[in-house]
């Protein structure tokens, strides 16, 4: 039978099925979307950070311009230069913040055991190739308020239990049993990784996770149809498997599995229609679930966002697909790309350093990705308050709340 309790080898973020309870914190003014997709759930909006809303006139379809000229983009830039030694690359809650029991440390989350409740702080650091190459600025804050702007909007596909979001870089969560399979959605043949499906695709591999694939497909193609290539959470790496062996494993039953693979799809397919929207092309990404006391499979960890997703311009991509060139992306791919050129990710002990052009760079396109998703306005943090002081203050009212 399955228990409630958190999944101790999960080195990712946790999120769960809570009822709506009395908030004491101020909630986001998300703007909402004038989308042709499925209409969205307005019942539940969680309690996350303040950020103005653009008009259309500020925020008009993305181009390759808003990456390398505008007021914004200088604006943020400057702003990410002078935070490069100012990063949230580690936490300590359970020495700060009373009532916080173990922690585990995942690649970008740490989370705390608070009883009822899981507090988890999304920090700066980045990782890839299963490792963590770099401290991005901001990066922990835009992270934690892109998945609460995606919870909130596909709650009419796949529940999730997000309690509160009482500082910039946490969310509180109810726990929950998780599945140790990562969903993983795919649209397009690319990637750089091992798992990536341009890379077995290119080995001549022609059957992954399942999936019978054509002969004759080029980087950067899209498929026929977008497809399902799971793999188990292992420790150290991701393993491809197909929905049998997972069944076979037992790690999920076929029940199980059925419904977190059609909410998987069914998410993928309304993440491509809002990005569609927006100027930008939804390419993969991953999910996970989990299993609350009530027996509902949930969707946990973060959703949408540029660490969990790759995401193109849509106005270049057929021009430059046509012509043999890479997609302009708002994503890490780049700086992948930039370890895979100068170091071997995978065995070198020692990576050498991101270069602070790089750095700021991907900071700025996790910012504009969530300014163009959102139609907001990322709050750049002024305060000279030290960061680990505010989420330990704002984390001990929120849980004081929650007694």
């Amino acid at each position: 039978m399955t228990q409630c309790v958190p999944s101790l080898n999960l080195p990712k973020t946790l999120n769960y099925e809570v009822s709506p309870i009395k908030q004491s914190f101020p909630s986001i003014a998300l703007s909402s979307l004038s989308l042709s997709c499925k209409s969205m759930s307005k019942s539940k909006k969680y309690p996350s950070i303040s950020a103005s809303v653009m008009s259309s006139q500020d925020h008009q379809s993305p181009s390759l311009d808003a990456f390398t000229c505008s007021d914004r983009r200088d604006e943020v830039l400057e702003a990410i230069r002078s935070s490069l030694s100012n990063c949230l690359s580690e936490t300590n809650l359970h020495l700060t913040v009373p009532g916080l029991k173990s922690k585990i440390r995942g690649k970008v989350r740490d989370i705390y055991d608070g009883g009822d409740y899981l507090v988890l702080v999304t920090t700066d650091r980045q990782s890839a190739f299963d490792r963590v190459l770099a401290s991005i600025p901001f990066k922990g804050q835009v992270l934690n308020e892109t998945s609460l702007w995606w919870f909130n909007q596909t709650q009419h596909i796949a529940l999730n239990a997000v309690v509160s979001a009482p500082d910039k870089n946490v969310t509180i969560a109810k726990k929950c049993s998780v599945f140790p399979v990562e969903f993983v959605v795919r649209g397009y043949v690319t990637g750089s990784t091992d798992t990536s499906l341009w890379t077995v695709y290119n080995k001549g591999i022609r059957n992954y996770c399942g999936n019978a694939l054509p002969d004759g497909m080029v980087k950067n193609q899209r498929l026929p149809a977008n497809i399902l290539t799971p793999t188990t959470k292992a420790a150290d790496h991701d393993v491809p498997v197909t929905p049998e062996e997972i069944v076979q494993r037992g790690l999920m039953t076929q029940a199980d599995y059925d419904e977190a693979s059609r909410k998987a799809l069914s998410l993928f397919e309304y993440g491509q229609c809002v990005a569609s929207e927006h100027g930008l092309i939804l390419v993969d990404t991953k999910y996970e679930f989990g299993k609350g006391c009530d027996g509902t499979v949930l969707l946990i960890d973060e959703v949408h966002t540029p660490d969990s997703s790759r995401y193109w311009i849509a106005h270049s991509y057929e021009d430059r697909f046509q012509n043999g060139l890479e997609p302009e992306n708002v994503d890490k791919e780049f700086l992948r790309l930039w370890f895979k050129d100068n170091c071997n990710p995978y065995e070198d002990e020692v990576l050498p350093d991101a270069p602070e052009e790089l750095v700021s760079e991907l900071a700025w396109r996790y910012i504009f990705l969530f300014e163009t998703i959102t139609k907001s306005k990322f709050d750049i943090p002024v305060t000279e308050d030290p960061i680990h002081d505010r989420i330990s203050r704002n984390v001990s009212m929120a849980l004081s709340s929650l007694q």
